[in-house]
């Protein structure tokens, strides 16, 4: 008895969690908070802010910032929406694959050079070709010069103020580039694995949370 008690609730539990995290919201969005971010109203006459899934677009401070804002309210801003949750934030902010119509918005923004993909979140792999896409083809953030190429986490984690020079020391004289790397096989050094965890977001290098990536070349 006891037995099927817990399969019971453990089914339950796992259905309820299925419910929060595959939900889906359709309505129209009423205000643009930033690239990855917006307002969006319900047919309830409800407002979520919803922020964008697997994505990091430039903060307002930073370069290509207010333009990736732009590209954002251009797609859908006072147009209906559907958003698929995927989780909830700790500012309560529903994150979401976003689309419109057929359009993925989240892949939209990748493409068009608007922004990163988020290391530290990304389960779609295809986000990482989409972005070698536009970075070959230098769209949108990607004209801009290397040293304004700043990962937005790497901006937030530096405190960067928008009235001061972007610092990029490490990619210039190390040679290397938050680019499409992910796996400790893809690097050629332990050197190389730190620049990622440390400066790109990388944290599936370091599997063990112990603050040494690739732990294979790092001996």
């Amino acid at each position: 008895m006891k037995n099927k008690l817990l399969i019971l609730f453990t089914f339950t539990l796992y259905i309820s969690f299925q419910q929060i995290y595959a939900q889906e919201i359709t309505g129209r969005v009423v205000a643009i908070s930033d690239g990855d971010t917006f307002t969006l109203l319900t047919a309830n006459k409800e407002q979520r802010k919803i922020r964008l899934a697997e994505i990091d677009t430039p903060e307002k401070g930073q370069p290509y910032g207010q333009k990736a804002q732009a590209v954002l309210s251009q797609l859908i801003f006072n147009k209906q929406v559907r958003v698929v949750q995927t989780d909830i934030d700790r500012y309560g902010r529903v994150i979401a694959r976003v689309y419109l119509d057929n359009l993925d918005v989240n892949v939209e923004m990748i493409k068009s050079g608007a922004a990163w993909v988020y290391r530290q979140y990304a389960e779609d792999q295809k986000l990482y070709e989409y972005e070698e896409e536009a970075r070959q083809a230098k769209r949108g953030l990607w004209s801009l010069s290397k040293a304004e190429q700043v990962p937005p986490w790497e901006w937030r984690r530096q405190g960067v103020k928008a009235s001061e020079p972007v610092k990029t020391d490490a990619p210039t004289a190390k040679g290397y580039d938050c680019g499409s790397k992910r796996y400790c096989s893809e690097m050629k050094s332990c050197e190389e694995a730190k620049y990622y965890l440390e400066h790109c977001g990388l944290t599936r290098l370091d599997g063990d949370r112990d603050g040494v990536p690739c732990e294979s070349l790092c001996k």
